[in-house]
């Protein structure tokens, strides 16, 4: 009998952390010969280090920190290997209620006015520096007309952390995953202004993320974790099985919430292009050189890379961050004709 080869991986408490629990609870990964760990983890930049000092063989990551780490951005250069895309959207930035009033009464010159009648910076949250959720913040500020490097003050909170800080009147906003927005609705700290997929319809999220080195020392695994987690996207896309994840995510070991407030985060993947996708006939999961291009522009636009130092990084029609596993640079994901049978 052939002993499963034992992976551990990494995740924050967020619905989209929903691939990785499917997999386990379904026995996808038993079907692909692997037995998986999964290790749920207090912050981003707990993810970074244990990637890098072997404690965890890959993650479910922000899709910015994969191209952080690659180019030495808040942490130790480290060469990486983009996998797979989890999911696309799914992300939000909520607002103190007199903020959000005010966005909604005068959009475009709230929070310009705001800041430029003598008022303080606005404080806002995100999740790890170079992470999708600092970008979401300083392009949807820059679209207010805001300077997000000298109009606000961006600080670093976990996720379940932000309702809270929001409601005790410490932030004026925040942007994560959820179903933290919905938790800070509940509590009435705080509304939605505006939905990631609202600002980059289709954007991707979370990557399937591992150091370079395991992905080409352990091709087979690195492929059967894909395979793997492939299958638990496209189970995800059917409505009765989403209802199903939530209950296994709201439980203690990885989110912790009521079950209701999850699902009202896993719409139908039908609910449009701005909605949280996880597979899409394998569309969503193929990690696109293109997103890899947006992230290290926004990089250069932020200040947080200069010149030509990220020349050797810069995706090309197949991406350095995904050596080690063969793609056939069409824009779809090489597995999915078979699991479509």
């Amino acid at each position: 009998m052939t002993v499963p080869h034992r992976l551990r991986l990494g995740y924050l408490p967020l619905t989209d952390s929903a691939p990785l629990i499917v997999a386990r609870q379904l026995g996808l990964d038993r079907r692909h010969g692997l037995e998986l760990e999964l290790l749920r983890q207090p912050s981003w930049s707990a993810v970074r280090d244990k990637l890098l000092d072997g404690r965890l063989h890959a993650a479910a990551a922000l899709y910015g920190l994969a191209y952080g780490m690659q180019l030495g951005l808040a942490g130790p250069q480290a060469d990486m290997a983009l996998l797979m895309t989890l999911n696309q959207n799914g992300q939000a930035i909520t607002l103190s209620h007199p903020l959000a009033d005010a966005l909604a009464a005068a959009p475009q010159q709230a929070l310009p006015r705001r800041v430029r009648q003598g008022g303080a910076p606005l404080t806002l949250a995100h999740t790890f520096p170079a992470g999708t959720h600092a970008l979401w913040l300083n392009y949807w500020l820059a679209a207010q007309g805001l300077d997000p490097l000298r109009d606000a003050r961006l600080v670093v909170i976990p996720p379940p952390q932000m309702g809270a800080a929001l409601e005790a009147g410490q932030l004026d906003g925040f942007c994560a995953g959820e179903p933290w927005h919905q938790q800070a609705a509940a509590r009435q700290a705080g509304r939605i202004a505006v939905a990631s997929g609202e600002i980059w319809p289709g954007h991707p999220e979370k990557a399937l993320l591992c150091r370079r080195g395991f992905a080409q020392e352990e091709p087979a695994a690195a492929a059967a974790l894909i395979m793997a987690l492939l299958e638990a996207c496209r189970w995800l896309e059917h409505g009765e099985n989403r209802r199903q994840a939530a209950r296994w995510l709201a439980r203690p070991e990885h989110i912790a919430l009521p079950e209701t407030l999850i699902a009202a985060t896993l719409p139908s993947a039908a609910a449009g292009a701005s909605a949280l996708r996880f597979f899409d006939q394998g569309r969503v999961n193929y990690p696109y050189p293109s997103d890899g291009v947006w992230f290290i522009d926004q990089f250069r636009r932020w200040g947080w890379l200069r010149g030509d130092e990220d020349a050797q990084a810069r995706p090309q029609r197949r991406s350095r961050l995904c050596d080690g596993v063969e793609w056939d640079g069409r824009p779809r994901y090489p597995a999915t004709e078979r699991l479509l049978d």
